[in-house]
């Protein structure tokens, strides 16, 4: 007996060593560092755990399936990189892309947003990131699991000195059921002078085998704490995809928002090359006129300190462009993953503005309803609270198991009687009643309490929900009218900055005045630039309010 059990502690210890380096070969090979620069006015902080947690009540198909153990997450292997192996492999460090020439414009076939919003769905890393959530959630699944591994029980017990020596060896399974109770089987030996009073421990020459199992009849048939564990990791399992969709939603945001930065930028340089380019074309005809004496020399030098001014803003409009394309990178990436910054070569001018229409607002809402992921994320904390509740109804119920066992010894008879010979049965019921069940019924009322205030919380949401789009829309609305009134004032101020400058031709004004009407036209141009990126973000805010951005089939598990 002693050979058994060290061979089969032997077994167990090579089992674990072998689990142990099968993790460490399947593990992931680490991931090349990357060195980012924080590009946003704000600090970057890690996103918040959500609070959307919820589990619910359901029964598992993969208890009744063997597979599930192998589809466990590998351990990750974490290896610290020395600054001596730092090099252009470990640093993906993109190429900042050259300056736009003069007379630049925008390209029609340039990047659009759908390019930016499928590289974030691709390749975007907090993306993946949140993805990991579900190896963490289907690791504390597995978990709860292990409350029904099969157990291996055994021991050894002698007595070698003394008048009465024993010799006791025992070895068993016990395996938990899923529908509560257990079943066990087992083999013991025992030999030697017993005391009269121990002689049930003494087993015929061959040992004795037994197996039996124990059924709840009351608490702990329809569910118990094992059972209330693994269902509510099961619906942990599903909670992480609506805290998935949350984070895909605002990352899409963010990147809607870089790319139409990047847009604008784009645009007033498109402003700040025009106007430049209207001074430096006035530089030599007003020289001209100088040395003829048709103008006084400061107007040459008021020109000039014009055309320097103007260069001036127009390498503020350059640095504008860059910095906002090195944004946009870190949602724009290739197939690798790498971010790209995109080059002047790729910006496109603004799309037409889209009217909106009145009437879907009230669709856009319901839509939303079904769509947004607070819903969802409610629905399974209500599964769990069902869970919790029937736990607590359970706990109020008397513990009534029924234990049924058998056994019967083998081998050469160690007494004269023989009264280990026979075949044995054993039933028993066993009952536990707490009387006052304090314990129970304050978790009742916890739960209940806990119940109420969701149905309260998820009256809110679909109010906060139903106010963020119809907020959304209104913005929406405002900036698109906003954007039409700029562009009138734009065609305005140009018709009278181009009048004054053919007063100026013809000698009917002065510098000063068309410098004024070339600047109200540049601000006015700005402004509608400013209002076409106020639309084009609200229509981001929009998209966000209405969740439309769902978890695609190539990210699904």
């Amino acid at each position: 007996m002693f050979r058994v059990l060290i061979v089969i502690i032997a077994f167990s210890l090579v089992g674990c060593a072998n689990y142990r380096q099968s993790l460490s070969q399947h593990a992931p090979e680490p991931m090349n560092a990357t060195a980012r620069i924080s590009l946003s006015d704000s600090s970057v902080v890690e996103p918040e755990k959500s609070q959307l947690l919820a589990t619910a009540y359901h029964e598992s198909e993969e208890l009744r399936n063997p597979g599930v153990l192998e589809n466990t997450a590998p351990l990750s292997v974490v290896e610290q990189v020395s600054t001596d192996s730092i090099n252009a492999e470990t640093f993906a460090i993109p190429q900042i892309p050259p300056l736009p020439d003069e007379n630049f414009t925008p390209n029609e076939q340039g990047i659009e947003l759908e390019d930016v919003i499928n590289s974030v769905y691709q390749s975007y890393p907090l993306l993946e990131a949140a993805l990991y959530s579900r190896e963490v959630a289907s690791g504390e699944r597995l978990e709860t699991l292990g409350e029904f591994d099969r157990k291996l029980k055994a021991g050894t017990e002698n007595g070698p000195m003394g008048y009465y020596k024993t010799y006791r060896q025992h070895i068993g399974v016990i395996q938990p059921l899923y529908q509560g109770g257990e079943v066990f089987a087992g083999y013991r030996v025992g030999r030697g002078s017993f005391q009269p009073w121990y002689l049930e421990r003494q087993t015929n020459e061959g040992g004795e085998f037994k197996a039996g199992f124990s059924v709840p009849l009351s608490r702990n048939r329809d569910i118990d704490a094992r059972r209330a564990a693994l269902w509510r990791s099961t619906f942990g399992v599903q909670a992480v995809e609506p805290d998935i969709q949350a984070q895909l939603i605002s990352f899409v945001q963010e990147g809607a928002y870089a790319y139409w930065d990047w847009v604008a930028a784009g645009a007033k340089l498109v402003i700040a090359d025009r106007i430049l380019k209207l001074a430096e074309d006035r530089t030599d005809r007003i020289r001209s006129q100088v040395e003829n004496g048709f103008l006084d020399p400061p107007e040459l030098t008021d020109n000039l300190r014009l055309v320097a001014e103007r260069s001036g803003k127009r390498a503020f409009a350059e640095r504008k462009l860059q910095q906002t394309a090195v944004k946009l990178s870190l949602y724009f990436r290739d197939a690798n993953g790498a971010p790209v910054i995109p080059g002047p070569e790729l910006l496109p001018p603004f799309p037409e503005l889209e009217s909106i229409d009145a009437e879907r607002v009230a669709l856009d809402a319901q839509l939303a309803l079904e769509q947004r992921p607070e819903i969802y994320a409610i629905n399974l904390l209500q599964r769990q609270l069902d869970i919790d509740h029937s736990e607590a109804q359970n706990d109020c119920l008397p513990s009534v198991d029924l234990v049924m066992a058998a056994s019967q010894d083998v081998g050469y008879r160690t007494s004269p009687k023989n009264d280990k010979g026979p075949f044995e049965l054993d039933a028993l019921l066993l009952m536990e009643v707490p009387l006052e069940r304090r314990k129970a019924r304050g978790k009742i009322q916890k739960v209940s309490g806990k119940i109420s205030q969701l149905s309260a919380k998820r009256k809110l949401t679909e109010e906060k929900i139903v106010a963020e789009v119809e907020f959304a829309y209104a913005g929406l609305i405002g900036a698109y009218k906003q954007a039409q009134q700029a562009e009138q004032a734009v065609g305005y101020a140009e018709d009278l900055a181009r009048r004054e400058r053919r007063n100026f031709e013809e000698g009917l004004s002065d510098l000063l005045k068309v410098t004024l009407r070339e600047q109200y036209a540049v601000e006015s141009a700005e402004k509608a630039v400013d209002a076409k990126l106020l639309y084009f973000r609200e229509q981001a805010d929009y998209r966000a309010a209405l969740a439309e951005d769902q978890i695609p089939e190539f990210i699904q598990e």
